[in-house]
């Protein structure tokens, strides 16, 4: 086999197909995803300088944001450079090593993103429910070990994958019909047993996604009853506002992911697989190129630090 070693069947490299049956349309293919790339790291990019630069935003709500916008530029950043070069300059192949570097950080981080959202919950539940303690609760010490918690937590989930696949032998070619390394599409191209490899994948989706998604649930469920308690009108309608930005970002990540599991695992022979390969990849893209618009449209804060911003250094540019 094509750069294997005949004595372990570990491949050299694999090559990423991109899209299968639609490689003559990779060049229009690769135009929105370049977009949503460029949109998505000038965006969060811009959050981060926002939250770092405005000392307005130095609160416990922003820093849970800037942790989220660099994590989904992180993300998108593992994925979209190497797909665009696939799509532009037909370059698929990947070392196997750099292969599973990659599948861990896209799992790693998209597990990351699932945490911080369900931190941003806790966080929206904290304010509503005890706002004459959100300060002495949610100190920046507090804030800093939940980060790392949750880091931590998609590191030691997902260290495992890189073992299980890495373990597998590949005498069956080193062709992956995706664009970029994924978990079970690597596996698939083993000769050997999955059957490990796809009982952990979906443990480790439960204990990530299914722990964050009971979270954010049993949160905006005491919201829900500390909100209605509420007598005045005005009241409920500014403790739901504040919920409107973080409850946008959970549909925009959990909408795309739950639909690329269930079609992928149970729809994988009824839908075509390049549909289940441009989902995987808006799965990776949506949210970080709708979360800073959603956030920059929705929190008025944001917004007024925005003009602020831009007022200023036109003032600025004047004077010069």
């Amino acid at each position: 086999m094509s750069g294997a070693n005949s004595s372990s069947l570990t491949p050299g490299f694999f090559i990423l197909s991109g899209v299968p049956g639609l490689e003559a349309a990779h060049v229009w293919i690769s135009l929105p995803f370049c977009f949503m790339y460029i949109v998505a790291v000038v965006g969060n990019c811009g959050l981060l300088y926002l939250i770092g630069h405005e000392e307005a935003l130095h609160r416990p709500m922003y820093y849970f944001l800037a942790l989220l916008s660099f994590t989904d530029a992180t993300l998108c950043t593992t994925t979209v450079p190497n797909m665009l070069c696939i799509f532009w300059f037909n370059l698929k192949e990947i070392d196997f090593n750099a292969c599973l570097a990659q599948m861990f950080f896209v799992h790693m981080l998209t597990g990351m993103e699932s945490g911080v959202l369900m931190l941003m919950a806790l966080d929206r539940y904290v304010a509503i429910c005890y706002p004459l303690r959100y300060a002495t609760i949610l100190t920046s010490p507090v804030i800093a070990k939940a980060g790392l918690a949750t880091f931590l937590r998609g590191v030691m989930l997902i260290v495992p994958f890189t073992f299980l696949t890495k373990r597998l032998p590949y005498c069956r070619g080193n062709s992956i019909p995706h664009t970029y390394c994924d978990h079970m599409s690597v596996a698939k191209v083993s000769c050997g047993n999955v059957k490990v490899n796809a009982v952990y994948g979906l443990l480790a989706a439960l204990l990530i996604g299914g722990f964050d998604i009971f979270c954010i649930s049993g949160s905006y469920t005491m919201i829900l009853r500390a909100v209605v308690s509420l007598s005045s009108a005005d009241a409920r309608h500014k403790a739901f506002s504040t919920c409107t930005s973080h409850i946008c970002a959970i549909v925009i990540t959990y909408v795309p992911a739950l639909f690329t599991i269930f079609t992928h695992r149970f729809g994988e022979k009824s839908i075509p697989h390049h549909i289940h390969i441009i989902i995987a990849n808006l799965y990776l893209m949506l949210p970080p190129m709708l979360n800073p618009i959603v956030y920059g449209v929705k929190t008025k804060q944001i917004r007024e630090e925005v003009i602020k911003l831009l007022f200023k250094e036109k003032d600025i540019s004047a004077m010069k």
